[in-house]
C-alpha cells in the first residue's frame, strides 16, 4: 500500500457539494474532541488517536512514510 496524499476524506452515503467539504467536516470534529481539554488532556487525546490510527492503516512501509512527510520542514 502507497500513502495516499490525495484527498480522501468522506463519509459513506454523503453526498457533498465541494470537495473540501469532507476535510471541514473532519477538522470541525477533531476540534470538537480537545473542546474543553486540557493542554495535557489535548496532547494525550493526539497521541491516542495517531496510535489508533495507525493501527487501523496497519502498514508500517505508509506509517514511516507519512511520518517522514510530516516531519518534513518542522
Amino acid at each position: 500500500m502507497a500513502l495516499n496524499l490525495n484527498p480522501n476524506i468522506a463519509e459513506p452515503g454523503k453526498r457533498y457539494f465541494h470537495a473540501f467539504t469532507p476535510g471541514d467536516d473532519f477538522y470541525e470534529a477533531l476540534i470538537e474532541t480537545h473542546r474543553d481539554l486540557s493542554d495535557d488532556q489535548s496532547a494525550m487525546v493526539n497521541a491516542k488517536l495517531v496510535l489508533l490510527l495507525s493501527n487501523h492503516i496497519g502498514d508500517l512501509r505508509v506509517l514511516r512514510e507519512a511520518m517522514a512527510i510530516a516531519r518534513a520542514d518542522t
